[in-house]
């Protein structure tokens, strides 16, 4: 199925128009690069989640249509002729491609990276509705799938990983309750969620619920425009938080996107804890684009301090309205808001005007001052499309499949099969000297407990500027990365060690898995919001 020599030259006539009608008509572009990796990665990355091992697990739906990567030689989906692969493994370092086999349906499912570092899938449509698949990644590995591991069918639902290992699977459509994998039991059911339920307007605005565990251990929950707080193991609505202003519906088929902000910790406290939620799209966009009339996106973000005592939401403008767009977390604590479209919803050809130009946030800037336009990519990146933060500060961009199969030829946004990464300015060759290098390979961190962590840097340092970092691994799908976060740890000054340019920082690992989730993340040394390439760590 490799594209003709005419297909893709219609498809670059097309991103050369895009690019010219829809540059962002506000600020000039400011810094990043783009990078094509690879030119077919034979699926569609609906869902994509990092794995410790530096691979990338991508995967679709399997009743897609015939994929552009086959199977091994015998393999094919059950009572089918297609013997494609409907998932794929990426390696960053090699770029190499491996096909994996994945029997029933993902379609809009959701996951978890778990604490040993497998990622633990669930849901799905059709023969998919109950499974849970299980993935170790091991260079030859493949997917294991347990049907009936959920006690109700999960489609567009959430996950996120809870302090005792277990993840917390939230909602999906027409699903107003919750439940957990693994089970206490065979015969644990699924517990009531009326939040759900109320949050629920015509266009099923509450779906993929944004989803982050609070430093007491219960669960910030934000669905269609409402937010609580929830206590899980009581089955409890602790506090209500407003309405976010203007009230427009901000999950799917609104998609807009949220982060749980970066988390500094001080004496074994965290300092405050801030949600952002940017994007979507006005309550009549929905039935509209059904119609073939597509609405400006929403340009608002709104952000909020929970662990304030009368937490109010700030509103703030982004450069561009976006719809489907993602927000990933940097290793330096600022937000990355990339990939979407200006107008329309999520869903099948829902969406215009791709949004290519991603925008920086800093979170600590003044209000009015904390967004900077980055340079574009020439990938339209509309419905399913994903986006994840790579160790080496790369951010992997693959996807966009606004068809219900697969669709080369015709379309206004055909099925993007290339794999391209950004590259944030703070790796322009110009940082070099100042970007921090960790000379350890991997740490082992215990709750509450000090950690030396050595690197080198090239030239001058103030240690006053210096920070670290540590950033987990997300499940990406649907404009939302599940179990996102990032921490700043409690430090010392870096002391300077006896060979040239060589330094140790002391940290403390954060104080318990109400505020870290056992497993595996991401540690950064930070010079000047420089990251050093990333190191693996896992905390336990």
């Amino acid at each position: 199925m490799a594209l003709s020599t005419s297909t893709l030259y219609q498809h670059l006539l097309l991103f050369l128009l895009i690019i010219v009608h829809q540059s962002p008509p506000c600020s000039a572009a400011g810094g990043g690069s783009w990078s094509l990796l690879v030119q077919n990665a034979g699926i569609s990355a609906m869902h994509m989640q990092l794995l410790p091992n530096d691979h990338v697990v991508m995967f679709d739906r399997t009743d897609s249509g015939i994929s552009n990567i086959s199977l091994p030689k015998g393999k094919c989906l059950p009572d089918s002729n297609d013997c494609s692969a409907h998932s794929v493994e990426y390696d960053v370092a090699t770029q190499m491609v491996r096909p994996l086999f994945v029997r029933t349906d993902t379609w809009c499912s959701s996951g978890s990276l778990t604490p040993d570092g497998n990622l633990v899938q669930t849901g799905g449509s059709g023969d998919g509705f109950k499974v849970v698949r299980v993935y170790k990644s091991c260079g030859t590995c493949d997917w294991r799938e347990l049907p009936g591991g959920l006690a109700e069918g999960r489609w567009y639902a959430t996950n996120h990983i809870l302090p005792d290992r277990r993840q917390i699977v939230i909602g999906g459509r027409q699903m107003f309750n919750y439940e957990f994998f693994p089970k206490m039991s065979p015969t644990e059911k699924a517990y009531d969620m009326p939040f759900l339920a109320q949050t629920n307007d015509p266009n099923e605005n509450n779906l993929y619920p944004f989803v982050f565990q609070y430093y007491d251990g219960n669960l910030f929950l934000f669905a269609n425009n409402r937010a609580i707080l929830f206590d899980y193991s009581k089955n409890k609505v602790v506090k209500t938080y407003p309405t976010m202003p203007g009230g427009h519906p901000r999950n799917y088929p609104s998609s807009g996107s949220a982060v749980l902000l970066p988390l500094r910790i001080k004496n074994g406290v965290v300092e405050a804890y801030d949600v952002l939620v940017c994007g979507g799209a006005e309550k009549v966009s929905f039935g509209n684009a059904l119609n073939g009339k597509f609405d400006d996106a929403l340009d608002t973000c709104g952000r909020i301090r929970v662990s304030d005592p009368n937490p109010q939401w700030v509103m703030e403008t982004m450069p561009m309205g976006r719809v489907m767009g993602d927000m990933v977390l940097l290793g330096n604590g600022h937000v990355l808001i990339i990939n979407g479209a200006a107008k329309g919803v999520a869903g099948w050809d829902l969406g215009r005007d791709p949004v290519l130009h991603p925008v920086i946030y800093r979170p600590n800037d003044k209000v009015g001052t904390q967004f900077e336009v980055q340079n574009p990519s020439m990938i339209p990146r509309m419905y399913h499309s994903t986006a994840v933060l790579l160790r080496d500060g790369h951010v992997l961009v693959a996807g966009s499949n606004p068809h219900q199969k697969y669709e080369f030829a015709t379309p206004l946004y055909p099925t993007e099969l290339r794999i391209e990464s950004f590259s944030p300015d703070y790796l322009d060759r110009s940082a070099s000297r100042l970007r921090p290098k960790i000379t350890k390979a991997n740490l082992v961190m215990r709750y509450g407990k000090p950690v030396d962590i050595s690197f080198m840097i090239t030239g001058p340092m103030d240690p006053k500027m210096v920070m670290v970092t540590m950033v987990a691994p997300p499940f990406n799908t649907h404009s939302f990365s599940m179990n996102q976060r990032l921490l700043v740890l409690d430090h010392r000054e870096p002391v300077k060690g006896a060979r040239k340019n060589r330094y140790t920082i002391g940290v403390t690992a954060p104080p318990s898995g109400n505020i870290a989730p056992a497993g595996y993340y991401m540690v950064f040394v930070v010079y000047k919001d420089i990251p050093s390439p990333g190191i693996w760590a896992k905390i336990e």
